[in-house]
Formats: structure tokens, sequence, C-alpha cells
């Protein structure tokens, strides 16, 4: 694997520090080369133990008598409750008492330890089902809170549509009063104006009478400014007036309606001792090879997929590679500062993403056109996916190399910050690679090589589990996690570069099966397209696989 981020596998000589240990001290505790052996027991060769590497601390280490020298304890003394060894069985302190033999008591007691793991791992197992029905519980009360609101605002928009409806049924009749106001306003004044028009005519005829000189029709005039000072009744309209209704904050709270209070009950749980759920429904007993990519590269790091016809590729160089299903090159990019890429993801519209270790940002490209959407400050990107709402998680390492985190981002806004858990570091401090990827369950999953171990926290950032392996059937070196990847039933894949073969894990981090059977080497990066099919990209073959895994 890449020797910059590949720690020591084989156990070393204890003594040389060079060579590979077959052998193992059982006293001393300390790997040996076989050539060192002859060297370890020079001093005194009847005390060593030398052992097989692969059994090594099989040999019973029995506690020194401390009343006979040179002399172990070997049996338990049952009336007076002590270890004792053989020369003081025949002592006058011990004389017809009886005896146990501590070897045997180590193997019963042994049995107890291991039933008591077996018991332990059951009910831990229990825990971690409440654990995750008390996350789920906690992930889902947003969404609960979310419905009450809902609900309200239906209410409230339901009782301003009535009140809306009240309102202009008011203001309608308020119109029809305005209406009838002014038609009654109107009909006086246009008496009033008939009476001023007979005036005015009335007025015309007494000056024309006034100044003639005819005597007949000044003789026969006739008066009638007693009627005129009869004044037309004065129109008295009150206007309309609005009394509006005094509602008390209980009665408004009355028309709303009421939220229910909180209720919390304890149920006494029932433990029933159940073994994990290791299903492997679905997956296949020997996945199959599809094709193969020939990537060019000299060093494979990531392989990423928006579809079949889009499968890119990155390794130690700058430029990253598009592939097809056929394994076509149908595009070639260079990245910004001609360094290779850290990770590459595909956004959910189909651009390709990329982090920059020297430039400490992370660019996108959609039509040939690059813009930068992150930058960042005292942090290297490393690895990144892309999330089910298109929300982008990003693995960072801090500059001085003491510090690792994940950040969700919105665009170019940080939404979260993963980094601890009970004021504990989740993940390794140091430069070994790390990938990530999101489960359906909304599970974040990181792999990460230099724990040796798969760390999934939930959507909030709080600890699920780890996974640190499982013991491979051909091969015995150190668990170390590379590339991860999951599928559309939940599996989590993460591919174990040394053992050359990928982990098949479910949601709750239950190892189902091994891929091993595909010829592998040295697997790094993963991804499934929505076919459920798998990419491995091999880092020293420097090749692409598309595997078929599940029915």
């Amino acid at each position: 694997m890449d020797p910059d981020y590949s720690a020591q596998d084989v156990d070393r000589c204890g003594l040389c520090k060079i060579a590979i240990a077959q052998s193992y001290c059982d006293f001393c505790h300390v790997n040996i080369c076989k050539p060192c052996i002859g060297e370890h027991i020079s001093d005194d060769y009847k005390k060593h133990i030398i052992v097989p590497i692969l059994q090594r601390k099989s040999t019973l280490i029995f506690p020194k008598c401390e009343t006979h020298q040179n002399k172990t304890y070997k049996y338990q003394c049952k009336d007076c409750g002590i270890f004792v060894c053989s020369d003081c069985v025949v002592s006058k302190q011990h004389k017809g008492h009886e005896y146990l033999k501590l070897e045997e008591l180590f193997t019963a007691s042994k049995q107890r330890i291991g039933k008591d793991k077996d018991d332990l791992d059951r009910i831990s197992f229990t825990y971690q089902e409440i654990a995750i029905e008390l996350e789920n519980q906690i992930a889902s009360l947003d969404g609960e809170n979310e419905k009450l609101t809902t609900e309200m605002s239906k209410q409230r928009e339901e009782l301003h549509r009535e009140i809306d409806n009240a309102i202009n049924q008011i203001e309608e009749e308020i119109g029809e009063i305005k209406v009838k106001h002014l038609s009654i306003l109107k009909e006086h004044l246009d008496e009033i104006k008939q009476v001023q028009s007979l005036m005015q005519k009335t007025l015309v005829l007494l000056n024309e009478i006034e100044e003639s000189n005819e005597v007949s029709p000044t003789i026969h005039y006739s008066s009638n400014v007693e009627e005129s000072r009869k004044l037309p009744p004065k129109v008295n309209v009150s206007m309309p007036k609005f009394i509006p209704k005094q509602i008390a904050r209980e009665e408004v709270c009355g028309l709303i309606g009421k939220i229910t209070p909180l209720s919390t009950t304890l149920e006494e749980r029932v433990f029933t001792a159940k073994k994990p759920k290791t299903s492997v429904k679905g997956l296949l007993d020997k996945p199959e090879i599809l094709n193969t990519i020939k990537t060019g590269y000299e060093q494979l790091r990531s392989v990423t997929c928006h579809d079949e016809e889009q499968i890119w590729a990155c390794g130690e160089t700058a430029d990253i590679k598009c592939f097809n299903n056929q394994g076509v090159l149908k595009n070639t990019i260079q990245t910004k500062s001609n360094e290779r890429p850290n990770g590459i993801a595909v956004d959910i519209d189909g651009a390709l993403l990329y982090s920059d270790w020297k430039t400490s940002r992370v660019y996108k490209l959609k039509d040939d056109q690059t813009e930068e959407i992150i930058r960042l400050q005292g942090w290297i990107p490393t690895n990144l996916c892309v999330t089910s709402s298109g929300e982008l998680l990003v693995i960072m390492l801090s500059e001085d190399e003491t510090q690792s985190k994940v950040v969700r981002y919105s665009g170019s806004t940080v939404k979260q910050t993963i980094q601890f858990d009970n004021g504990q570091p989740l993940y390794s401090r140091n430069k070994d690679i790390k990938y990530i990827t999101e489960n359906r369950t909304l599970d974040i999953c990181v792999a990460d090589c230099g724990a040796g171990a798969v760390v999934v926290v939930n959507q909030v950032g709080q600890l699920r589990f780890r996974y640190a392996g499982h013991p491979s059937p051909t091969e015995n070196n150190p668990f170390k996690p590379f590339g991860i990847t999951t599928d559309s039933q939940g599996h989590i894949l993460t591919a174990d570069g040394d053992n050359n073969c990928i982990h098949i894990l479910n949601a709750d981090g239950q190892f189902l099966r091994y891929i091993d059977n595909c010829d592998l080497n040295n697997p790094c990066g993963l991804c499934v397209d929505s076919n459920d099919n798998l990419f491995v990209c091999e880092y020293s073959k420097v090749i692409v696989k598309k595997i078929k895994y599940i029915k």
C-alpha cells in the first residue's frame, strides 16, 4: 500500500528490531526471530518458554511460592483457602487438608469468564439497540415538532381565513349602508335645488314687475314668501358604528385549540438474550467481476461515480480521469495546484468535486468550468462525500497534523462539525488516510486507517459504534480500512487493503461476509452505483473492478 499511509503491520523481533518474529517467549513476553533465540535463552534456558508466535500467551504462568524458592504454586488448599506448592502440600501446616489443582481452577474460571463475556456481549447488544432506539427518537424529534408546528400553522391559516371572511362581510354591509346614506342625502339635495330654482325664477319675475310701469301685473301680484319661509326638514342620518367584541385570551385559545401536555412513562424492559442479527440475505455467495477498467495511473487512490457512464478516478498525479462503463477515457482534468487531489466525489447534479491539499480548497467542476466552493485556513481537506440531501461532508486534517474532524457544508456554509466523543477525539490524529461516506440511515461512516477501525456516528454526530475488523480466513494482517461506501440496503463496505478483501457490514456494524474471491490486490477506494454495482480501485494494479455482490 501507499508508504505514506501504511504503518508497521508485521511482528518484529523484540531483540534485533529488524527481522520478522516467528517465535514468542511466554516467560518474558517478547517476540523473537529464529537467529535471536539462542541469545535470548543463553542466561538460563530452563526458565524460558519458547512457542510459535501464533501460540503466544498459551503457557500458564503460575505464581511463585513465597516460602519455597524455585517452586511455583500449583494447588489451592481448600481448608486454608490459599495457594500452595508441592512442598507446602507435604508440610505439617497443611497435613490432612484437601487440595484443588490451579490448572483446573484456571480452566473453570476461564469458562466462567467466557460465559460472562458471551452474556455481556448479548447484554451490550441489547443496550446498543436501546441506544439506537433513543438516538432515532432524538433524530426524529425535530420532525415530530415540525408536524405540530405545521398543524398549528394550518389552524392559524384557517382562523385567519374565517376572520377575513367575517370582516369582508362586515365591510360589504358598510358599503351597502354608504349607498343607502348617499341615496337619502341626494334625494333631499335634489328637493332643495328644485325649491332654489323656483325661488330664482320668482326673484327674476319680481325684479321685472318692480321695474315695470304696467298696472295690471303689479296689482294682480300675489305673494308666496310665507310659503318659502317654511324650510324643508333637516335630514339627520346616524352614521353606523363598529362595536368590536371584547375577546379574552382564554376565549382565543379556546378557538385555536390546545396542546396536550408532554407525557413520560417508564416501561420496564425484560432482558432476553439474543445474538446480533447478521443476515446475509440478498448477498451473493460468490461475487463476480463484471468489468475491469485500466486507468493508466502508477498508483490509484479513489473512485467515484454518478452513473455507469461517468466513473471518475484519481491517483498520485494531478490529473483526474473520467471513464465510461466500457473503460473508455472520456475526459481528463488537471487540479488547480498541479498536485494530486486528496479526495473526489460527484454532486447530485453530476458535477465533480475534488479537494486540493496544496491550496486547502475544495473545487467544483461543471461544464468544464472550475469553481472554488470552500477555502480553509489552518486545516487541509482530505476525502469527501456528497449526502443524500446534497450537502457535503469533508474530512479535515489540521496543518500541524495533530487533529482530524468531519465538517458538513451546505454550499459554502458550515452546518456541523464532528470531532469529539465525550471530550475524546473520534478519529486518529495522524495523517493516515481516511475515507468517508453517508449511509441511507444518515449515519456518517469513516474508514480510519490510523485507528484500524470504521467509526460510525449518527446524523447529529454521536458515536454509534466502531468496527475493528474480523479475522480473515486467508491472511492475518492487522485490519486497516481504506475506502468505504454504502449501498441501497444500508450495507457498509470497506476495503481491507492489507488483507486483500472487502468487509461487508450491516447498518449496525455487524460483520456479514467478505468479498475475497475476486483476485483483489491492495483494494483502496470504493463506490457503489445506483444499481448496487461495486467499483473497487486497486492501488498497485491501478485498475478499477466492477463487481456484482448483491442479488
